[in-house]
This record gives C-alpha cells, structure tokens and sequence, in this order.
C-alpha cells in the first residue's frame, strides 16, 4: 500500500514510519522539516505545512491510507495557532482524502479531548465531550476528532451524504502520555524544568496517571489501519491506549528524572495553588499579548495533580491491542540509552 504519515518526523510519526517500513509498506511523509535519517529508510519525504490545502492535497495524491499523526500541542493562551493547525489542518487532510479517494484515515487525538478539568478514573470512550476545555489544545483536537468521526464512510463534507462502501473509513487513536526512547518533548522538557529549579510536584503526590510507550502507541496506529474496514467496529470509534497499568505521576517523574542522574522533586505546591498561579499566569498573558507557554495553567495544574487513567478493553477487543513494550522494558532501553550517550561523550 501506499501510505501517507502526516507529522513523520516526529516522536510518533517517526515510530509509524519505522514501523509500516518493516512491514515493506511504501511510506511518505509530509512535515515542514527535513529529515535525512527518514529519507534512508527510502521514505519518500516532501515538506509542507497544514495550513496550506493545496501541499497537503500533493501530499495526499495517490495515498491509499493517511496515518494523521501531526498536530500543535502546548498550553498557549492563544487560540489561532492551535485553530489553524489542528483544525484547519485536518479539514485540509480530509477534503484531500476525499478528493483522491484515499481509502483509510487513521487520526491521532488525545485523551484530553475528554478532559473537563476533572479527575478522569478508568473511563472509556463512551465519555462524552466536556461542554468547555481549560486549553485550547484539548478543544481544538476534540474539534478536529469529531471531523474526522463523522467523516466516515462519506465521500464528501456533506453531512447529509449516505454513507457508502465507497466512502472514506475513519477512526482516532488516543494515547496517552507518550515516552520511550528518542523522547524529545517530554524527557527534555522535565530535566530543563529540575536543572533550572522550576520543577515542583502538585498536589499531595498521590495522583495515578496512564503513560503509553511510543512504541506501543505506533503499533495500535498499525492495528487500527489493518482492522479499519466497512461495517466494523473500529470505523467511526476512538481508541484510548495507553500501558493498561497506571503509575504514580511523581513516582514515575522522579524515575525519570533518576535515569538522568538528577535528585527526585523537592519543592511541592498545592493543586489549589498551582490553579490560582494558573489562572493568574493566563490573564498576565493575555492583558500583555505574551507569547510562549506560561509557566503555569489551570489546564496544566490539573495534569500534574490529578488523576487520569483509561479503561482500554476496548482496544483490547477491538483492535487486538496489547502493551508489547512494557513499562520496565521500556525504563531497561532509556538507561542503555543513557549509558551509550555517556559514553560516546567520555570518547
């Protein structure tokens, strides 16, 4: 097949390509950096940006499958990038879909897109949509997965058009907390935070929270392409996914934090607290036009203090999904990681 990976030079996007091109797939990417160590893979690479329909429908010409694994994440206060990006990105995914008669569209959401701001304990994908996001990142991707959903098995944007053998097959993937090895967001994220003094835990260090290796979450992208047909479950449904055990938030930062060689979180800061500094953090930026990412959220307050984990039978069952890389597995290939970069410094 001829397959279409949208953001495939990122953490994700990186780890379906590598893995459609075991399977001897013909892969393209379409991202706005170039990439060598992805054109050695013999991967066709062609550089573009969302926002601009016409790259994206190129990009799309003669694709039997598209994986859209791109997307802008963050806790911005402004709501035009997230837009532009992550909905109008999308729509453009999809009307080329549409025009070339692309068979399959796997989409990469979030489980955020459920997320109203409270704990979320083992729920599943019958959650509904909350009726307000605290960030514009959980509402614009839940904005762009219910396109995508509702785009199944239509031919066109139509909502009123049948839906057809024929038509284009859709579905979302939802994982959450993505990790593994080559992390660049994450990891990197929380040691310049802990080097710099800035990281502290929230709330009373208790909170249980699902991580999903990023090998694990390309593989349930993969399933959900092989199992996406007419008439099956899988058309039109989002899939959570994640290790199918969860850990505990500061334990797991401070497991990190060690393979780096770095102390375990000191300073700690009440869930109450951190939403005050949130909100007040939002109205400075907002009142003076800053751009960037505040050092605090409300949004971001209640990710670092409350619980968030997922019931995945469903993937289970559906897509025939199981944590191939387990979480120490996983843990094992960071240290060696870690040791060969050491040592190729020390040289």
């Amino acid at each position: 097949m001829n397959i279409l990976v949208t953001g495939g030079g990122g953490f994700l996007g990186e780890n379906v390509v590598t893995q459609l091109v075991e399977r001897g797939e013909r892969v393209r990417v379409f991202c706005r950096g170039d990439y060598p160590h992805i054109r050695a893979m013999g991967v066709d690479l062609v550089r573009g940006d969302l926002r601009d329909a016409q790259a994206v429908s190129d990009a799309c010409r003669g694709m039997d499958v598209v994986f859209h694994t791109a997307g802008l994440p963050g806790i911005s206060v402004w709501r035009k990038p997230f837009y532009e990006t992550n909905v109008v990105g999308t729509k453009n995914i999809l009307a080329a879909c549409f025009e070339h008669k692309i068979r399959k569209l796997i989409y990469t959401s979030s489980p955020s897109v459920t997320d109203g701001g409270k704990p979320q304990l083992g729920v599943d994908e019958s959650t509904p949509y909350p009726k307000k996001h605290l960030a514009w990142y959980p509402e614009t991707k839940a904005i762009a997965e219910r396109m995508v959903l509702a785009a199944n098995g239509k031919c066109d944007f139509n909502p009123a058009s049948p839906v057809s053998r024929d038509g284009l097959l859709t579905c979302s993937i939802r994982p959450h907390l993505l990790w593994g090895s080559g992390d660049r967001q994450l990891v990197p994220r929380l040691i310049e935070r802990a080097k710099s003094g800035r990281l502290a835990q929230v709330g009373d260090g208790t909170n249980l929270i699902d991580i999903a290796h990023v090998e694990n979450a390309a593989k349930a992208h993969l399933l959900a392409m092989d199992a996406l047909e007419f008439g099956s479950p899988v058309a039109a449904s989002a899939y959570y996914i994640s290790q199918g055990e969860p850990v505990n938030c500061w334990q797991w930062v401070n497991r990190l934090l060690a393979i780096e060689g770095l102390p375990p979180v000191a300073k700690k800061i009440s869930f109450q607290s951190a939403w005050n500094h949130g909100a007040v953090f939002e109205a400075i930026y907002k009142m003076f036009g800053l751009t960037g990412e505040p050092p605090m959220t409300r949004f971001l307050s209640t990710q670092l203090a409350q619980s968030y984990w997922f019931d995945i039978s469903k993937a289970r069952r559906e897509l025939g999904y199981e944590a191939f890389v387990s979480t120490e597995e996983g843990i094992r290939r960071m240290i060696e990681d870690k040791k060969k970069s050491n040592s190729q410094l020390r040289q």
